[in-house]
């Protein structure tokens, strides 16, 4: 069976996951708003760096990124067409700005491409599918979203911890004696991390420390062979240093836009809020609908999207706010109105 990203338009979010039979192999999250990958558009040079090619530009919406590739003709104050090649990356704490470049000569504006368009443009097959769809659930699309929101991921041996960073994402390795069983095993586990949960970057592993330098190879040549092979499969590509004497092997491939764990560490509300519309989405019951979660929570759910979940449903919406739930807690369920 080929692997096909099933791509599901969802209130506040569209969800996309590379499902090979009932297996997530990768997924992707992109949430309205700010400055997407593949937009082209004019934009004013907001400030330059003195003997650089380096600045700033803003947008017309006020939105401001990063910019490189500045020449001459495009000095501060200046404006020009700018194609933006990163998104805003959310981490805890903070967001580092987008960035863009000039466009190259001959480009014209245009809107970013949607999710579905730029996975097209991967050549693989894409899929658009109804948030009642149920094949997302199938492939585990809910256990994929625990993981990233808890960063906690078990495997035979032990589990791993993914820990964003503003440097890099961190991956911590947990589990009990011998170390170098714990390693190996850990390796295909760290593989599907990165790309099921779309993992960019700079990404640190820390594995056991291990004194025998033929255990450290042994190590290092099973990652280099995972990530081969999951990368064909999903396109992921990127660079690996050998493991240190400590554990420490470091990973470096292209960052676009920021992977779930990221994205859910700096906004966990909003996170959740989306999941519980999902789950009222799907819900098959007559009558209205009733959600129950924590009031932090409920805040998190712009009118809008209430708005269009009655719209999709077609139900009435009820609340039941519980402050003894966690913040990020909630579930939906039929009710006679």
């Amino acid at each position: 069976m080929t692997a096909t990203w099933l791509v599901e338009e969802g209130i506040g979010e569209t969800r996309a996951a590379l499902v090979d039979g009932a297996q997530i192999l990768a997924a992707r999250l992109a949430w309205p708003g700010g400055l997407a990958v593949g937009l082209v558009a004019p934009a004013r040079v907001a400030s330059r760096l003195a003997g650089t090619r380096r600045g700033t530009v803003q947008f017309a919406d006020g939105a401001v990124a990063l910019v490189d590739g500045l020449t001459p003709d495009l000095p501060e104050g200046a404006s020009g067409l700018f194609r933006v090649t990163r998104a805003a990356i959310a981490e805890k704490g903070r967001t580092k700005l987008p960035m863009a470049r000039p466009a190259a000569p001959g480009e014209e504006a245009c809107p970013a491409p949607t999710l579905a368009q730029q996975l097209a443009a991967t050549g693989q097959p894409v899929r658009l599918i109804h948030a009642t769809d149920p094949a997302l659930d199938q492939a585990g699309w809910d256990d994929l979203v625990d993981e990233a929101m808890s960063g906690e991921i078990a495997f035979p041996r032990g589990a791993l911890c993914i820990s964003p960073t503003p440097a890099m994402t961190l991956i911590d390795i947990d589990g009990s004696p011998p170390l170098t069983a714990l390693a190996l095993a850990a390796v295909p586990a760290i593989a599907a991390a990165i790309m099921r949960m779309d993992i960019g970057g700079s990404i640190g592993i820390d594995f056991p420390t291990l004194g025998e330098k033929r255990d450290r190879q042994a190590v290092d040549a099973a990652l280099a062979q995972e990530l081969t092979d999951r990368g064909a499969q999903t396109g992921w590509r990127g660079e690996r240093t050998a493991m240190n004497g400590y554990g420490f092997v470091q990973l470096v491939s292209r960052l676009e836009r920021p992977s779930l764990p990221a994205l859910f560490a700096r906004h966990p509300l909003g996170a959740a809020a989306r999941q519980l519309l999902r789950r009222a989405e799907k819900v098959r019951d007559p009558g209205a609908l009733l959600l129950t979660c924590h009031p932090a929570l409920a805040r998190a759910v712009l009118p809008a999207w209430q708005d269009e979940l009655a719209r999709r449903t077609g139900r009435l919406l009820h609340w039941s706010l519980d402050e003894t739930l966690a913040p990020t807690a909630g579930f939906a369920q039929a009710i006679t109105p």
